[in-house]
């Protein structure tokens, strides 16, 4: 799910919807209105899921689409070699998301171990690890 937004208004460090890939804006250049042309916008934005660059350059005043995030807690039940079980902690449903890779879970501090309480955003039918809260 997502809402519509004018590119104008997105900064650095909102969320913005990229060829179909929920990202995270980490860079936004504003170009003035030229003799023949309205006035643009360059943004450089980072996948939540892959990690991949990706650029964006449109007019100020288009549409744009701005990710859902529905940002929930979550318990993991087991680790798998690809996947973590976790179960929601409002809900107590069980659902799989990928395991962080290394790199991420330098970003993300504690230990993901059975038993961890997780955040967790879910947003365009998938789900991310975002932060380990504790563990038992």
């Amino acid at each position: 799910m997502s809402r519509p937004a004018e590119l104008g208004s997105v900064k650095e460090g909102s969320y913005i919807i990229i060829d179909d890939e929920p990202c995270k804006v980490v860079s936004r250049e504003h170009f003035k209105p030229g003799k023949h042309g309205s006035a643009k916008v360059r943004l450089v934005a980072l996948s939540l899921f892959t990690g991949s660059k990706k650029s964006y350059v449109a007019p100020a005043e288009s549409r744009v689409d701005i990710p859902m995030i529905d940002k929930r807690s979550g318990q993991v039940t087991s680790i798998m070699d690809n996947t973590v079980q976790i179960m929601d902690l409002a809900t107590f449903e069980v659902l799989e998301t990928p395991k962080p890779t290394a790199e991420e879970m330098a970003e993300l501090t504690g230990n993901l171990a059975p038993g961890a309480e997780v955040e967790y955003w879910a947003m365009m039918g998938r789900n991310r690890i975002m932060r380990i809260k504790g563990g038992s």
